[in-house]
């Protein structure tokens, strides 16, 4: 499934990961772009980005992408911190 919006209605990652886990992989949808990685501290990105990769990716079929771009106003620290958290599971 690509895009993976997490944040629409329905569209709960352990929802999704429950429903089509066993049968679809999921392309994105590790970080909301327009909720989080804009607004938050690089702390909470973190916190935000382990979270998501709790819930989609045990069992496999999940590639990491964010929910949309990244928009310009972005604060680098929270690009980075972003990375980081996924490089924890590497």
């Amino acid at each position: 499934i690509n895009p993976v919006q997490t944040n629409c209605v329905d569209m709960e990652p352990e929802n999704l990961k429950k429903e089509f886990g066993g049968d679809l992989t999921f392309w994105g949808g590790f970080c909301d772009t327009r909720h989080i990685l804009n607004r938050a501290t690089p702390e909470e990105v973190k916190d935000h980005v382990r979270k998501r990769i709790e819930v989609l990716s045990p069992g496999g079929g999940a590639v990491f992408n964010t929910v949309h771009n990244i928009l310009p106003e972005v604060p680098p620290e929270n690009i980075v911190a972003m990375f980081e958290a996924v490089d924890e599971y590497r």
